[in-house]
């Protein structure tokens, strides 16, 4: 371990500013019957051609993610699109997080200059019933856990024997979330809700309720990111990319307290000096949400909040809705709806560029993304209007 630690150490900030978003679109959530996964992935792409102004001609990459059913390949969304890119590739797990810094590094290679990153689904409307082994066949699957909603309340459970988090403090995560859904007319869930109104609903999954776990959606995201003399180009509101880091955890059971994730720590200790940003100078906050849990925990170990002290945190008005720092200003996927974190990132460069409308938040300069691929992968990026 201290030698995978020491070669942890040496990866640097060599992304810094070299790309940028310039454009990003989605396509209306929720259930969308008639249309498959790749035309919607296509239709995202064309929404945000449209609503840019940038032209088809421009794009030389593409990069997709397989959804739902084994769609979302390259070679056939290439085709659909009408494009002939001089480099793309499918990753069998984007939430965009890692399908960005594939951009990235593929911009930074040379391989391309202005790539597209696209994702459809239509899961919500073709039946997801969630009934295989949840990304791989392992020993949690045999007692039912095909749904990350099982080893979410299993990880719950050790951070409460920890820490003495209540439910009451979690239930802090989903409410300061829906309060932003309730400005966002892409969300799926919009009525407020309370503290109370979380406690009095039922168990899903005990200790978890409905609102600690999202709502799978049929919908569609893209974003445009080109490199740095390419974006001045195409757009006049550039949002650069000023550091990524990742880290997995593949060894699953065989990490020591694995359902808390530790190695989350290490892409923590990487992104800020790999973006040349510390952590008090983020301005807005995005971690992906399929599940309350992983918020808490990302809160937890990129050091925005204390261990244990989540609750606390929301109450004082240190982070959430009406908070010093906006945490998943869109509702995230606990209320907005699923697209593996896609929509977090939309969201993100619309606030950095002033582009959010009723939910917009002035002042915003520098946000974070933070994701994980359930137990095996984790990932960040620093976003900044200002470029380095």
């Amino acid at each position: 371990m201290a030698a995978a630690l020491a070669g942890s150490a040496r990866l640097g900030g060599a992304i810094r500013g070299r790309t940028a978003v310039v454009a990003v679109g989605n396509s209306e959530q929720g259930t969308i019957p008639g249309i498959s996964s790749d035309e919607l992935a296509v239709e995202g792409l064309r929404i945000t051609l449209a609503e840019s102004g940038i032209d088809k001609a421009e794009i030389d990459g593409l990069i997709t993610c397989k959804s739902y059913g084994g769609f979302g390949i390259d070679t056939e969304i290439g085709r659909l699109a009408g494009l002939n890119p001089a480099y793309s590739a499918t990753l069998d797990y984007g939430t965009c997080n890692f399908s960005l810094h594939l951009a990235c590094a593929v911009i930074d290679a040379g391989l391309a200059s202005v790539v597209a990153i696209v994702y459809g689904t239509n899961q919500r409307s073709a039946g997801n019933k969630f009934s295989h082994p949840l990304g791989r066949q392992d020993e949690a699957s045999v007692y039912g856990f095909l749904n990350v909603a099982g080893p979410a309340a299993m990880a719950f459970r050790r951070h409460q024997m920890l820490y003495g988090t209540t439910e009451a403090d979690l239930a802090e995560i989903s409410v300061s979330q829906r309060r932003y859904a309730v400005d966002n007319p892409l969300a799926i869930f919009r009525d407020p809700m309370t503290v109370d109104d979380y406690l009095a609903a039922p168990y899903l999954v005990a200790p978890l309720r409905r609102a600690d776990l999202c709502m799978i959606s049929d919908g569609a995201a893209c974003m445009i990111v080109a490199r740095a003399d390419r974006a001045a180009e195409l757009t006049e509101k550039p949002v650069h990319v000023m550091g990524i880091a990742q880290q997995t955890g593949l060894r699953d059971r065989q990490n020591a307290d694995q359902w808390m994730r530790p190695w989350i720590q290490q892409v923590a200790e990487r992104i800020y000096p790999a973006a040349g940003i510390d952590r008090d100078g983020i301005d807005a906050l995005y971690i992906q949400d399929p599940t309350s849990i992983w918020v808490l925990q990302m809160l937890e170990y990129y050091g925005f909040v204390d261990p244990g002290g989540v609750g606390e945190a929301f109450r004082s008005g240190a982070i959430g809705h009406g908070g010093r720092l906006p945490l998943n200003t869109n509702g995230g996927q606990l209320s907005e709806a699923y697209m593996w974190g896609f929509l977090h990132l939309c969201e993100a460069v619309r606030q950095l560029r002033g582009d959010a409308g009723e939910r917009q938040i002035d002042g915003l300069t520098t946000a974070q993304y933070c994701s994980t691929f359930g137990f095996m992968k984790a990932a960040s990026t620093i976003l900044s209007t200002e470029a380095p």
